[in-house]
């Protein structure tokens, strides 16, 4: 693949809500060059916004804390876990399934199609819960270099996300990431090991350009 051409502004001109620029068209390049820079996309409406948030809420993969009630469904294994095994299905949740207090998602046809395209090229990822044969929760991001980027998670039942995110997190160390991109401060995802750390921290962790590994 061709060198990636920078289209993006310096990520410390972004404005104290992390966004960095407006429009442009969501294609699999300009993600591509969007996350080898640290940049994520949002949409409001129609319109692609791009963000470089300061501080940025990562995981350690082995500060990871699973609480004692989420080791018991583990031992239990109430749940099956699988990896990259329905990145459609994931996603389409993802889009789909209902947020406590929120009245939509990000997610919309555009986001789907370059993301699926991606997850065919050995960029994105997916999670995957089952229970009874059913999934019932999932989580999805790409893997740029050793740093892999969560984008979105769902949950059917109580704990499906949570034991998702738990299992991934294990795979994904095992596998030598050294990093996850949570993105933004959750509750949920700070009871589970996440922090804070500069944006120019966490850019370092990000290569100029790396093939997929997993």
């Amino acid at each position: 693949m061709a060198t990636l051409q920078s289209i993006f502004p310096p990520t410390y001109l972004a404005d104290e809500d992390g966004r960095l620029a407006t429009g442009g068209t969501i294609t699999e390049n300009t993600i591509l060059q969007a996350y080898h820079k640290g940049i994520f996309p949002w949409y409001e409406g129609s319109t692609p916004q791009w963000y470089a948030p300061n501080p940025r809420f990562v995981l350690y993969p082995n500060q990871l804390k699973v609480s004692k009630s989420m080791q018991q469904i583990i031992r239990k294994n109430h749940f099956q876990f699988s990896w990259n095994t329905a990145f459609s299905d994931v996603i389409q949740c993802c889009e789909q399934i209902p947020r406590q207090g929120q009245y939509g998602t990000w997610i919309n046809s555009d986001i789907i199609t370059t993301y699926t395209a991606l997850h065919h090229k050995g960029w994105a990822f997916s999670a995957e819960t089952w229970l009874e044969g059913d999934l019932v929760g999932g989580l999805y991001g790409l893997q740029i270099g050793s740093v892999f980027c969560g984008e979105s998670m769902f949950s059917l039942v109580s704990n499906a996300s949570k034991f998702a995110f738990i299992k991934a997190v294990e795979h994904l160390k095992n596998k030598g990431v050294t990093l996850i991109d949570c993105q933004v401060y959750t509750p949920h995802l700070e009871s589970l090991g996440a922090v804070h750390i500069p944006r120019t921290k966490f850019e370092e962790y990000l290569p100029t350009y790396a093939a997929p590994t997993i």
